[in-house]
This record gives structure tokens, sequence and C-alpha cells, in this order.
């Protein structure tokens, strides 16, 4: 179970980041230290710290829903209301290493409202695509920064294979090789395959909507087909694109943003592998509910409102120690 994200004080009264942070990341949890409590308007910056006090001046603990690291970020949920999703995302500014700490709003302001349709893939120079050798009449990506071979793939058409191993795949369809393979049951035996690869995805050349104009197959069939296919297989997102010419620019974008991503995972693991681990939290003091609730079902007599006495608390403690 996730452990209690806590801020407190930074002892260190020189230091220009006020604020301690515990980020319950994996057994240990990490420590950062913080310019702010919360990214409310901006991203907050973070920087690695030595240690956690041994005696913290706590400002704030909270329980935690979930605390996943993605790559070269860390997603935190807290269990509570408001201000619970947030993310500390680690990258390089002008050569050095940072952390930033920001929410879903103020990434959303951080980020340009531009397009850029014809600039290179997640800024890849040169990406090198394996196209499977039963692929007959394949993308070329001749207008794009890619190096295509080919060789036998274990699953999908095209694929970003390091070292030997695939990292990401993409499934190439037309309408009716889609309709085909599903009314065959031969998709859900490829949807498996692709379902071992840490990424993949099948790109359909046609839009949804041709779906419910065909005429030798029943478009409901088809449409529940879709359905219970991305339900059985969540990882693996079937993109309806139009034509082919769109179909292939997303499986490029697509390998592209898989090759960042990898990228990161491997500098990601590095990094949080090199923060200091945080020490195990004592209990969390019980609330006066807790007490109350307590006494009541060991008869122990206890006034409905007002302060819980000091001896009740402390056989709480003792019980629940025991």
């Amino acid at each position: 179970m996730p452990d209690d994200f806590v801020i407190a004080h930074n002892p260190d009264g020189d230091s220009t980041l006020p604020y301690l942070v515990r980020v319950p990341l994996g057994e240990t949890g990490i420590v950062l230290k913080s310019r702010d409590k919360w990214p409310r308007t901006s991203k907050v910056y973070c920087h690695r710290v030595d240690e956690w006090p041994d005696e913290p001046d706590i400002v704030e603990r909270v329980a935690t829903r979930s605390c996943v690291r993605r790559g070269a970020a860390i997603d935190l949920v807290l269990d509570r209301g408001r201000e619970n999703r947030s993310q500390f995302v680690m990258t390089r500014v002008r050569g050095r290493q940072v952390i930033f700490w920001q929410s879903s709003r103020t990434a959303k302001q951080a980020r340009p409202n531009v397009r850029t349709p014809t600039a290179r893939a997640m800024g890849v120079r040169d990406l090198e695509i394996v196209v499977d050798s039963r692929e007959r009449y394949g993308y070329s990506f001749s207008d794009r920064p890619v190096t295509t071979t080919k060789a036998r793939l274990e699953a999908g058409d095209y694929g970003l294979v390091r070292h030997g191993t695939l990292l990401a795949t993409v499934e190439r369809k037309s309408l009716a090789d889609l309709v085909s393979s599903m009314t065959t049951g031969k998709l859900k035996f490829q949807l498996t395959g692709l379902a071992a690869i840490p990424r993949a995805a099948v790109v359909v050349e046609d839009r949804y909507s041709a779906v419910f104009k065909l005429d030798r197959v029943r478009p409901a069939v088809v449409a529940d087909g879709i359905a219970e296919c991305q339900v059985a297989f969540p990882t693996v997102p079937i993109v309806f694109c139009e034509t082919r010419k769109l179909a292939q620019e997303w499986t490029y974008r697509f390998l592209a943003a898989a090759e960042v991503a990898e990228e990161a995972e491997y500098g990601g693991a590095r990094l949080v592998a090199g923060l200091a681990q945080a020490p195990p939290l004592a209990p969390a003091p019980p609330t006066p509910a807790e007490v109350r609730a307590w006494a009541l079902l060991n008869g122990h007599a206890v006034a409905e409102k007002g302060r819980v006495p000091l001896r009740l608390v402390e056989a709480f403690e003792e019980a629940r120690r025991g």
C-alpha cells in the first residue's frame, strides 16, 4: 500500500527552498526539497536532498492513493478531494539536471498553443523503424527522417527494435482487413501478441464512421467487436486515421514517442535510484473519532464531544502496538 505524502519545513535556514517533500515512491520513498507546498499557479522547482531529518517539523501529511514512476516522471495521486493530482518531472535545462513539480493546471499553462505538423516527431533526428518482412506495400516514410530495414517482427508491421528487443510496434490494417480478421477470430490472436509488447497499437486506414456504411456485414457487429477488443486489450489502442497517409504519419509519431519514452524510462530509473531514500514514518497520531470508536467498542466511557482523555489515547496506542 502507498505510504503517506509528507511536507515538512526545511531545517536548513539558508536554503532558498523552504520545504522538504517526502514522496512515497517504491518501498522506501524519496526525499526532495521544494520551493512551495503545492504547484498551484506555476511549476515548483525541486532539488535533491541528502536525507530526511530525524525529527521533522511536519507541515502537512496526506494519505496516498498511488505513486508511480513513468519514465522520467513520478505521478502522484493523494487521498483528498482537491489538489490531489500532481507530477514530478525530471528533465534537463541547459545541460543541468532539474526537477519540477507540476499539476495538470500548471502543465497546461506552460504548454504553448501551437501546432507544428511538419516538425520532426519528438525531435528525433533519425528514427530507425523495422518493417516486418511479410508486410506488402508497406509505408515508406519517404518524407520523414526515417531509416527502414526489413526483418521478421514477432508482432505488428512496424516496430522499434533495440538490442534485439521489440520495444514498440504498430499493426496496420485497412477497414476490410480489420473486419475480416475480426470475423474470423484472427484479430484477438494478433492483439494477444501486441499486448505482450511494452507499447503497441493498431492503426486503421479509414474513418470510424465507415464502419456504419458496411453492407456485407452488420455494422453493429463490427462496432461491438471493436469495443470488445478495446475492453479485452486496453493497452493496445485501435486508432482510426482516415487515410493511408495519415495512418503512416500516426505510425511515425507513435514510434518516435516510444523511442523518447524508452530513453526517459532508462534515464528516469537511474536518476530515481540516485535520490536519497526516506526512512520509515512513525504511525500518524490517532484522531479523536478513532479513539472514541475504539473506546466504545472496548467498554470505556467517553464523551461524544470535547477533548478525549489522554489515558484513552495512550490505551488506544498501546492496543494498536499490541
